[in-house]
């Protein structure tokens, strides 16, 4: 599939670089408006994960996976489910372990790679719901859980979920972990890093021999903090085994129904081996489109309520098969 030309030309001109892209909308975005229903399920670990429905009434479903310490009330969230909604498709999105307000059960947190529990999510919804269609989307980290659990299922994959579209997403994780090493990043990585050790700390009430708590105070970037505790509790090696073992781009060569990848080519928290040109080239199923502003999770509209990306999604997981 050829790489598509993007329609999205440039944010509000007082966000004039990436970083101002990515981080006025996280901080000051809000949605009003959008009121979840609250479903809570067993794992087949014997954990629970919590989702949050947002129903019209309709025959079509949005799945949403959010992003690194992210949850269902993000904006990126809000703002798809409202949109959809609108549009007379319900919308469910999943909090991942630990998020969502509530601590899990057993020790592990969640990952990129946690594309388990968003079987697990489909799973129940195809046995308790009655949809036409699914459509799966994926934000940040959620687009790399969403873009691994379809490369995993690949023509397995329920025949109810026709489309996917992620943006913002780190398809190779190595690549994208290596952007918080640098000194433009600091923000972004103190930022993620200081929820995380909190996460850990919560953890460490409910299981005390498990956490050194003593080395996490010690833990100052991302390959400490993910070789010490991330690899650890989730069987992984180290941080490199982890990146390498979980990154998406392992699986998406089977893909098997349209998908589509929007990653902004000024994304702070995206690596170059996070667009993947020669495989969208290669495979009809994956369409990549690469804006050359948006920063990351940002695609800001001028005096618009939904961003330009969220409006990309629903053009994309709306049209027919056809007229991709």
């Amino acid at each position: 599939m050829p790489i598509l030309t993007s329609t999205y030309s440039r944010p509000p001109r007082f966000l004039f670089n990436g970083h101002l892209e990515t981080i006025v909308p996280s901080l000051l975005r809000k949605i009003e408006g959008v009121i979840y229903s609250r479903e809570r399920i067993d794992t087949p670990d014997g954990d629970f994960l919590n989702l949050d429905w947002s129903k019209v009434g309709g025959k079509s479903l949005l799945i949403i996976s959010h992003g690194l310490e992210g949850d269902s009330r993000r904006h990126y969230a809000m703002g798809l489910v409202k949109l959809f909604n609108s549009e007379g498709i319900d919308v469910l999105v999943w909090n991942n372990r630990t998020c969502g307000g509530e601590m899990n059960l057993k020790p592990i947190l969640y990952h990129h790679g946690a594309s388990y529990d968003l079987d697990t999510v489909v799973n129940h919804v195809l046995k308790t719901r009655d949809y036409d269609s699914i459509y799966l989307a994926g934000i940040s980290m959620g687009g790399a859980q969403t873009l691994k659990y379809l490369g995993e299922k690949g023509q397995d994959l329920p025949r109810e979920i026709q489309k996917a579209a992620v943006y913002s997403t780190p398809c190779n994780l190595p690549s994208s972990a290596a952007t918080l090493k640098l000194k433009s990043n600091v923000f972004y990585k103190k930022r993620f890093l200081n929820k995380l050790k909190e996460k850990i700390r919560q953890k460490a009430v409910q299981y005390p021999d498990l956490f050194d708590l003593d080395l996490l105070e010690k833990v100052e970037d991302f390959d400490a903090f993910d070789t010490q505790f991330t690899a650890k509790i989730h069987g992984f090696k180290d941080a490199t085994d982890f990146y390498q073992s979980v990154s998406a781009d392992n699986w998406m060569g089977h893909i098997a129904i349209p998908t589509l990848i929007v990653n902004a080519l000024n994304d702070p928290l995206l690596g170059e081996a996070c667009y993947p040109v020669e495989l969208a080239k290669a495979k009809p199923e994956i369409l990549l489109e690469m804006p050359k502003r948006g920063g990351h999770t940002g695609f800001t509209l001028k005096n618009e309520e939904f961003n330009w990306v969220e409006q990309r999604l629903l053009q994309f997981l709306k049209e027919p098969a056809g007229l991709l």
